[in-house]
């Protein structure tokens, strides 16, 4: 199982003794999943948080004309979970999806809730990785109302510049709110300067 790499990610923020590492282990989930395998679809509760331990996922709504509109990706060592859904256990109105074979550790809530309980570090970690989410999300709205299509292409290298290589421009178009065209566009301006 790969929950020494969750538990060298917790190494992050605060790290865990024995015992909690022993009680993380009793709670956490291993899954492989296949390429295009959802682990979330919308009308669904979202049951889990989702460490990535390998691979690559994507978390997207589709609006009424059928158009997906991807919100956020996860690779190695990251978390992807719709958050709202699996606080308030109403379902779902996004997707996440593998978009290459992957490997996955999940935490159902009543797990989670114990740990936060009988373990103040698991809430205190789970709070800063949220907060940080949070923090990525403001930024990136930011970007979407005041910054150019070339901008937040930059600001997409920088923030995920392992995964410009395993996402077809598609699926970073669609990130970034244009179309595929225009992003080569930006690509071929970024490689003649």
């Amino acid at each position: 199982m790969n929950i020494q790499q969750l538990i060298l990610h917790f190494e992050n923020y605060l790290p865990l003794n024995d015992t909690e590492k022993e009680e993380l282990n009793k709670r956490i989930i291993e899954k492989r999943v296949k390429r295009r395998q959802f682990i979330l679809q919308e009308s669904d509760v979202c049951r889990h948080y989702n460490f990535v331990a390998s691979g690559l996922f994507k978390m997207y709504a589709v609006d009424k004309n059928g158009t997906e509109h991807n919100i956020q990706f996860a690779s190695e060592n990251e978390w992807i979970t719709d958050i709202g859904s699996f606080h308030s256990d109403k379902p779902s109105h996004l997707y996440i999806e593998a978009i290459e074979p992957s490997v996955i550790l999940q935490i159902e809530k009543k797990n989670l809730l114990f740990l936060y309980t009988h373990f103040p570090k698991f809430d205190r970690n789970f709070r800063v990785i949220i907060e940080n989410k949070f923090i990525e999300l403001e930024n990136r709205v930011l970007q979407n109302i005041s910054s150019t299509a070339e901008e937040r292409y930059q600001t997409f290298l920088g923030q995920y510049p392992n995964l410009s290589n395993r996402l077809p421009n598609t699926q970073i178009a669609s990130y970034l709110g244009i179309t595929p065209e225009f992003l080569s566009k930006i690509r071929n301006n970024s490689i003649k300067k």
